[in-house]
């Protein structure tokens, strides 16, 4: 099996689901305000039942929980993947020492969400879902920012990992291929 094919699969699967993931979150909340907005007509007979914040609440809370779930999940997911991904990198990659490692670089920043972040991050959440004014939303922002940047640093690192996958390296005849570090064969291209 080409381990440059599978490396780049298994990254190309870690990326979209952090992407799709972005989506999503940020969609269930957007979601809330456009079945408030044109709700079908039995939603509209709870909602003003409720009132419009009360539904606008007890709504943004249910997106709020499905956001905890998916984050939750999807944080042992690329654990996974990027276990898988390291190993493959490993062997991958025999031209950047660095390169090598960056699969490890993300899992860790991973783990450092999935025991450091998210359950301080879900904590919070359920202590301000109710209560617009705690005292806790301040702490809960700036771990959320905390969060986003650790994203954005784990796709950075992607990004640069996904170069150090497509590099291509030249044959002393000129032409230029690929090495498939496992077999040590040359696939031209």
């Amino acid at each position: 099996m080409h381990t440059r094919r599978v490396a780049s699969w298994l990254l190309g699967a870690w990326m979209s689901g952090s992407l799709l993931m972005f989506l999503v979150a940020t969609q269930n909340f957007r979601a809330v305000d456009r079945l408030l907005t044109a709700p079908a007509e039995p939603a509209s007979k709870l909602i003003q039942s409720l009132g419009p914040d009360g539904a606008r609440l007890l709504l943004r809370y249910h997106s709020s929980e499905l956001n905890r779930w998916y984050f939750t999940k999807w944080e042992i997911a690329q654990a996974a993947l990027l276990s898988f991904l390291a190993g493959w990198c490993y062997r991958a990659i025999s031209h950047s020492r660095v390169a090598r490692f960056l699969p490890v670089a993300i899992l860790v920043l991973v783990l450092l969400e999935r025991f450091l972040l998210t359950p301080e991050i879900v904590r919070l959440g359920r202590l301000i879902d109710f209560a617009p004014a705690a005292p806790e939303r301040a702490q809960f922002w700036r771990l959320h920012g905390a969060y986003s940047a650790v994203e954005a640093l784990k796709l950075l690192l992607g990004v640069v990992l996904t170069a150090a996958l497509l590099r291509k390296t030249k044959r002393s005849s000129g032409q230029v291929h690929l090495v498939d570090e496992a077999d040590h064969r040359h696939v031209n291209r």
